[in-house]
């Protein structure tokens, strides 16, 4: 009987501590359903970004636009003999300038002056039988009576009077070109400019036949005044013809080179083609330039200015403050209350780092100048006074949906 009691008394025990385990898991269940039920505990309340605001600068501006070309001689000429022979002495340096008429080469003007001296020979023959059938013809003309001649003879006297003074006329002429031929053995520079090198050589034959198939001398260009050629659009077009038919002064161009920060040199424009090119829908245009030291040469190419619409009021804005928002460009405004909105505008061309905007924007317009990535439309800001200034810049901004052939310049 004790052994039965004993072996219950375990089992008790164990029944017990299972129960007080089952009530534990049920509280801790309890309490985890309690705690989940809840949900997680509200996030406190962040406070507005802030961002510099400012009204949009608004400056007087010269709008121009540009185009690029190449610098062209006003002049090119090519030098050829104009007789054959021999070249006996060249009178330049390679690369030289030279003035109109000065020389430049020599050919033998031996052959050419010895027939010279043949045609004055000709024109002392042809004057002395000039002057025998007048003698003749002055016997016979006032004969009358017995003395009287068949009028035949007196017209074969007057027939050759009047040849022997075309034979004159003939030799006197032969010796006109004969000294051409002795004047063209010296060959002068046509035009001022800057001279090629030599193609020939002293001691080399040269010929003076075929016109523009005579042997090629050298070349000279004209650099002062020099063209600048370019390709404009037809809207170009139009404003110089206007500017023509209203007589005003043509238009102000500036260039400048490769290697250059400034539009350093000016010029004026002073030619359109007669026609665009159905093609490409542009005309061929040129200005002048004056250059008196010949630092500017043929072939260079340049970046060329020209004032589209004169002076204008415009409003500018940091290039940064302009956004691109899909296909179109936009500029965050802030309103009274803090909210953030987003402005499509018309930018225009790059102002000494500054953009100017077209349209779109008011001048009262608060701008996001700073912490853009804060300043999301649709949201809450704090603001504090910004400034927009110029900051001169050494080139406009590449973004390709902005348009880079214009400039624009703050009026000065």
């Amino acid at each position: 009987m004790e052994d039965a009691t004993h072996a219950q008394a375990p089992r008790h025990r164990r029944s017990r501590w299972l129960a007080a385990a089952g009530l534990a898991l049920v509280l801790a269940g309890g309490a985890t359903w309690t705690l989940l039920d809840r949900g997680p505990p509200a996030n406190a309340a962040m406070p507005p970004a802030t961002v510099e605001a400012a009204t949009p600068l608004v400056r007087e501006v010269t709008l121009w636009d540009d185009y690029v070309g190449r610098f062209a001689p006003s002049q090119s000429v090519e030098v050829r003999p104009r007789v054959s022979g021999a070249i006996t002495a060249i009178h330049f340096r390679d690369g030289d300038f030279v003035r109109k008429g000065q020389p430049l080469f020599t050919v033998d003007p031996r052959p050419y002056r010895a027939a010279l001296a043949e045609a004055r020979a000709d024109v002392a023959s042809a004057s002395s039988a000039l002057a025998l059938a007048r003698a003749d013809y002055a016997r016979v003309e006032g004969l009358t009576g017995d003395e009287a001649i068949a009028a035949s003879e007196i017209d074969a006297l007057r027939a050759k009077v009047r040849a022997s003074s075309a034979a004159l006329a003939a030799a006197q002429a032969r010796v006109r070109s004969r000294a051409l031929d002795v004047e063209f053995t010296t060959v002068r520079a046509p035009i001022s400019g800057r001279v090629s090198d030599r193609r020939v050589d002293a001691g080399n034959l040269v010929s003076g036949e075929g016109g523009a198939e005579a042997s090629l001398l050298t070349t000279i260009n004209a650099v002062d005044p020099i063209y600048f050629d370019f390709d404009a659009s037809e809207a170009l077009f139009l404003k110089t013809q206007r500017d023509r038919a209203a007589d005003r002064a043509p238009s102000d161009v500036e260039v400048r080179l490769q290697d250059e920060a400034d539009y350093r040199w000016h010029g004026k424009l002073d030619f359109t083609d007669n026609g665009l090119d159905p093609r490409s829908g542009t005309i061929r245009v040129r200005a002048s330039f004056a250059n008196p030291d010949g630092f500017l040469t043929p072939g260079m190419f340049g970046n060329m200015r020209l004032a589209s619409g004169g002076t204008t009021h415009a409003m500018l804005v940091p290039d940064a403050a302009v956004q691109s928002d899909q296909a179109r460009k936009v500029v965050l405004v802030v309103a009274g209350d803090g909210s953030v909105s987003a402005k499509p505008v018309e930018p225009g061309p790059l102002v000494d780092g500054l953009r100017v905007i077209r349209s779109g924007l008011e001048r009262g317009d608060r701008v996001v100048i700073s912490n853009f990535a804060a300043a999301a439309p649709g949201s809450k800001v704090k603001t504090r006074p910004g400034k927009i200034a110029p900051a001169p810049v050494s080139q406009a901004s590449a973004d390709p949906d902005v348009p880079s052939a214009a400039q624009a310049t703050i009026a000065r």
